[in-house]
């Protein structure tokens, strides 16, 4: 449709004929998004015709006028439409549509025009206030009488503040768009998300007709509202809070948990961006003992902690809400101005311990909350509120404690806030074009992306803080262990929280944040200690690894060699009996000696070895030791060292032991768990290469190399030195995990050891201070101690 049709489409949108109707804006929906044709239609009368279609109409028809006038509004055209009289009555039928229509097609329109109309007032200036009296009145004598929805608007009302009037007619309307978060349709979902999204965007940037307060900090620290009304941003927070108690959280949890986040993705990322946003602006309120509602919440804490009624003067707190993260709070009844100067008066005769008793610092609690601000005392007052009986006994447990010993409560809270503050990266600016953002994401990356957890926030805190408890009880802590416990604390939410996977419910992240241990923790601390530093100083220390990990293989090498050297004793198996060995096999059990020692020889060329009938109490000489083995005639070592399954057997003592069972005659008979091959080059002209053939060790493979000897360790230690130190002697790497387990720890050892040279001063050349590198005195030590790897 070009523009020389719409004489002919605004004379069929005018027909009495509901089909003529119907047909003409159905093909309207489909042009009007087009800017040249949009002008043409708005300069020609068009608005007039589509608002009456939209005030008059039901069913496909009204579906296609509201869509038509969201293109056109999406091209930033036809706003004229909401100024002028009229105005209110349109809006408030879009809202009554909202609230009345059960027609999928037609609630996504009226959303979406609603999420455009309070979208607009984030980028337009604030409107002019009202005349006082009505325009019509010549003598400018009229009566001061507001005006009503439909009345004459001011022109360029947008933002909530449009929608109020007729939100005061339906006041279900939130409820009800927050229940569509609940719908099957995907696209109807997102457009009641994005009208939620765009109230509390406009809620937080300025004066959106909340109640007639801002919300901005300026506001919040007790300034003036743009229209010159004092303000503290308790209106808007307490609309906020009415969504919420709606069930919005849930409903947004639940959707970023569910399969169909790919089609919600935008406005799903925007609604977590206005949840750091909200936090960002309760840590920017500045804790002030002048504001009521401040004051309210410090003397809620101190009544929940059951102090001494003679002091409390028989006031008893009570549960009342105002806004905090979950929205409720512990606070006392409001009192009235003479209540409060009664109430500071009998403050001075509490006793002087009254805010230490709680875990600050001071006797001036409201200075300690600089960092976390009001969001940190909204936490603190929220934990106290859900869990007052055990906040009490805990306080009654402290006290019975050392006060160096004692765990600073309301610290720890503070702690705890700023610890999710910092893991949730509140303050990281969020991107602009988030549909842009998005299409460059990959959808793989949804699950780093998208945070469900951070909506829980106040149930994270509460577990975060309860484990803080249990960490300072277990590590027996000081005051002075504060920072650490704190650090553990970090590594347990980076590690529970940080890990936590899109659909994992928050029931499951509470558990686990109780079941870390310390030591456990302080394990993982280490780790990413290393992983940091590994990132930061890697590449540099490539070169000095090498060198530590050549030096500690040439250590091992050496130890290994030094075992070989002084000798160990292995087991022998007895040969199977066969029926066809005859008398050749059963002389050869007749002979069979279960014990064999093998020793390396002082110049490290030929391996040593004989059989025994039984363990000698002593280690044999090489001139006991009949059988010999030159080193450089072997071609391979095999073992099954190495292999899954091959630990040996531990007693009750601690002692490896290989598996043995007793045979019919009253004698032990040895299996042995693992083994060693030693393998040799073949030589036919030397006979002596086939010696021990005849008791069972050799074994002719028809090759070019043949066993020569075959060790069975009595233990997964002795093996490992065994098999790599021969294999080290034949100039090969070693193959255990135990040996290779040895090298890398000299190295590390090594490495820190060199680092502990690195000074500051030598890094980044700053001034020998006094007393820097001086080694400390070792007077009045003495020399017992060890060092336990």
């Amino acid at each position: 449709m070009d523009q020389s049709d719409i004489p002919a489409l605004l004379a069929r949108l005018a027909s009495d004929e509901d089909a003529s109707r119907k047909m003409a804006v159905f093909k309207l929906q489909s042009s009007i998004n087009d800017p040249a044709f949009a002008d043409v239609f708005i300069s020609s009368g068009g608005l007039a015709l589509l608002r009456r279609l939209i005030m008059t109409t039901s069913g496909n028809t009204l579906a296609y006028s509201l869509q038509s006038l969201t293109r056109l509004l999406e091209v930033d055209m036809g706003w004229e439409i909401f100024e002028g009289a009229g105005s209110g009555e349109l809006v408030e039928r879009v809202v009554e549509l909202i609230v009345t229509n059960p027609l999928v097609n037609i609630l996504r329109g009226a959303m979406s025009i609603l999420v455009s109309l309070v979208s607009r007032s984030q980028s337009v200036p604030p409107p002019p206030a009202p005349p006082p009296v009505f325009p019509s009145d010549p003598a400018g004598n009229g009566s001061r009488i507001a005006p009503s929805a439909g009345a004459i608007r001011t022109p360029g009302t947008y933002g909530f503040r449009a929608l109020k009037p007729a939100v005061a007619v339906y006041p279900q309307f939130f409820e009800l768009v927050i229940q569509q978060l609940q719908s099957a349709d995907h696209a109807l979902c997102a457009n009641a998300l994005m009208l939620v999204n765009a109230l509390i965007r406009d809620a937080v940037s300025g004066d959106g007709g909340y109640g007639g307060t801002t919300n901005n900090v300026a506001g919040a620290h007790g300034g003036k509202a743009p229209g010159g009304s004092s303000s503290t941003g308790e209106e808007w927070s307490k609309f906020i809070k009415k969504l919420q108690d709606l069930g919005l959280i849930r409903a947004v949890y639940n959707l970023l948990q569910s399969s169909a986040l790919q089609d919600l993705a935008a406005p799903l990322l925007e609604f977590q961006n206005l949840t750091k946003i909200l936090l960002r602006k309760w840590r920017e309120v500045r804790v002030d003992l002048e504001r009521p509602e401040h004051r309210r919440a410090l003397k809620g804490l101190h009544l929940a902690s059951a102090p001494d009624r003679r002091h409390a003067n028989g006031v008893v707190a009570s549960l009342t809400t105002t806004p905090t993260t979950s929205n409720t709070t512990l606070a006392p009844p409001p009192t009235s101005a003479g209540e409060d100067d009664a109430t500071k008066k009998s403050s001075r005769r509490h006793n002087p311990e009254k805010w230490r008793r709680l875990g600050f610092e001071t006797e001036s609690p409201a200075s300690e909350f600089e960092t976390a601000g009001f969001l940190g005392m909204m936490d603190l007052t929220d934990f106290v509120r859900k869990n007052e009986d055990g906040f009490q006994k805990l306080l009654l447990e402290q006290s019975t404690r050392p006060l160096n010993e004692r765990c600073p409560i309301a610290r720890a809270s503070l702690a705890v806030t700023m610890i999710l503050y910092e893991h949730f990266e509140v303050d990281k600016p969020e991107p602009e074009d988030i549909r842009g953002f998005l299409a460059l994401s990959d959808p793989k990356s949804y699950d780093k992306l998208f945070r469900p957890l951070l909506l829980q926030w106040s149930r994270l805190h509460t577990a975060g803080l309860q484990a803080f408890f249990r960490l300072w009880k277990a590590t027996n802590a000081t005051r002075d262990d504060f920072d650490k416990v704190a650090d553990l604390v970090r590594v347990l939410i980076e590690q529970v929280v940080g890990q936590a996977s899109r659909t994992k419910d928050v029931l499951e992240v509470e558990d686990e944040l109780q079941e870390y241990d310390a030591p456990r923790l302080r394990q993982l601390q280490m780790e990413m200690l290393e992983n940091a530093f590994e990132d930061q100083w890697g590449p540099h220390l490539y070169q000095v690894r090498e060198e530590l990990k050549h030096e500690a293989l040439q250590f091992v090498k050496e130890q290994r060699i030094r075992c070989l050297l002084q000798g160990s004793w292995f087991t022998k198996p007895q040969p199977p009996a066969r029926a066809t060995d005859g008398n050749n096999g059963q002389q050869k059990r007749r002979l069979y000696q279960p014990w064999r020692f093998a020793k390396l020889s002082h110049n490290r060329r030929y391996l040593h070895y004989a059989d025994f009938p039984e363990k000698l109490p002593y280690d044999p000489g090489l001139d006991v030791l009949t059988e010999k083995i030159d080193l450089g005639t072997i071609s391979s070592v095999v073992s099954n060292v190495s292999a899954p399954g091959s630990e040996p057997d531990v007693d009750v003592n601690g002692v490896e032991s290989v598996a043995s069972t007793r045979r019919s005659d009253g004698t032990m008979s040895i299996k042995p768990t693992t083994k060693i091959t030693i393998y040799s080059f073949v030589d036919p002209s030397n006979p002596s290469s086939t010696d021990g053939a005849a008791n069972g060790d050799v074994v002719a493979t028809g090759g070019k190399e043949h066993p020569v000897l075959t060790l069975y360790p009595t233990s997964h230690s002795l093996a490992s030195e065994w098999l790599d130190g021969l294999l080290m002697l034949l100039n090969q790497a070693p193959i255990t995990a135990e040996t290779n387990k040895l090298v890398s720890l000299v190295s590390e050892y090594g490495l820190r050891i060199r680092l502990l040279n690195v000074r500051l001063e030598n890094m980044y050349g700053t001034e020998q201070r006094e007393g820097v590198g001086i080694v400390p005195s070792r007077e009045g030590l003495d020399e017992d101690y060890f060092y336990e790897i």
